[in-house]
């Protein structure tokens, strides 16, 4: 048995996948063969942590579900436009119009908001002015994501570069 045991325990995928799809698997232990039925084993996959694995057929997927500083900047910059955008919807203002946003300086986005600010820029045709502190009868707060958040104002410009 315990020979039995160590030849499985060293089985790469295509004898793990021989014995899922076939009636029998055979094995040859000192001489003498032995033959093994899916009903005589037990196959159990584990996850990586941090991976995310998936089977169909004879195809696996892994997906590495890290979120990296990078990744975690430009979600914040994507957060950003997305309200951006539907502000400048709010406000009635064309797809067309300029505008200049003052963001007021936060440790938690700064850093994204200015590692992306080319594409921030192009996807909300702005022009961002990072503030010390803005005025909050003149400036919105929106949640970026749960314990983040921006305080911004917009104006629109007459399409001139600042």
């Amino acid at each position: 048995m315990k020979q039995i045991s160590n030849a499985i325990n060293n089985f790469g995928q295509d004898d793990i996948r021989t014995i899922e799809t076939s009636e029998s698997y055979r094995l040859e232990i000192d001489g003498q063969e032995i033959i093994i039925g899916p009903d005589d084993v037990e196959i159990a996959t584990e996850d990586i942590p941090g991976w995310s694995v998936a089977n169909q057929d004879n195809i696996t997927v892994a997906l590495d579900l890290t979120i990296t500083q990078v990744l975690q900047e430009e979600g914040l910059a994507r957060e950003l436009i997305n309200r951006i955008q539907n502000l400048r919807k709010d406000k009635g203002l064309q797809v067309t119009d300029r505008i200049l946003l003052h963001i007021e300086n936060n440790d938690m986005t700064n850093p994204a908001f200015k590692n992306f600010e080319d594409y921030i820029c192009t996807e909300t045709l702005a022009d961002l002015r990072f503030e010390d502190s803005l005025n909050d009868s003149e400036a919105e707060t929106f949640d970026l994501l749960e314990g983040v958040g921006v305080k911004l104002a917009m104006e629109k410009t007459q399409g001139i570069k600042m």
